[in-house]
């Protein structure tokens, strides 16, 4: 494993299983990821800023080298201020990619020190997204199996299903 140091930045509103396993492969490949969980004034979360971070911490307690800290403004000030050399984003589709694509090359016009690397979701993740789980938890549907069972209770609980 290398010392380099990864940010893998996003809402994690919640963190879904998709998330944790490009995480735990990241967290394979270097030295320290940090988990960047952003404050997200621009949109209206299910959980607070505070869950988040802690949902996150619990759900990767088993990888050591994964840090999840929160951030505010721009992600490449973030990663360059955490010593990261690393940008981790998740692909799921052609249409992530055109987004990713965009912000990546913006990112380095930002931070030409920070590189993107591009991970995707093992076939059974790609079609989790954190909006789509919040939704069919809130419309009462099966969400098991989208989040680890340290984020179920929590979500069920957050959505009045417990």
């Amino acid at each position: 494993m290398s010392a380099t140091i990864a940010v893998f930045p996003g809402t994690f509103d919640p963190i879904t299983l998709g998330h944790e396993d490009m995480l735990r492969r990241a967290a394979a490949l270097f030295g320290t990821v940090i988990v960047a969980v952003a404050m997200a004034h621009h949109k209206k979360t299910l959980f607070t800023l505070d869950e988040r971070l802690q949902l996150a911490r619990d759900a990767l307690a088993d990888r050591p080298n994964v840090q999840v800290l929160a951030f505010d403004g721009l992600v490449t000030e973030f990663a360059v201020a955490h010593g990261a050399q690393v940008m981790v984003r998740g692909l799921r589709s052609g249409t992530d990619f055109d987004y990713e694509l965009q912000l990546a090359g913006m990112n380095r016009h930002l931070r030409p020190e920070v590189d993107t690397v591009f991970l995707t979701p093992d076939a059974r993740w790609q079609s989790i997204s954190s909006t789509l789980v919040r939704e069919i938890a809130q419309l009462g549907g099966k969400v098991d199996g989208l989040v680890s069972s340290t984020v179920l209770p929590h979500l069920l609980a957050k959505v009045g299903r417990a």
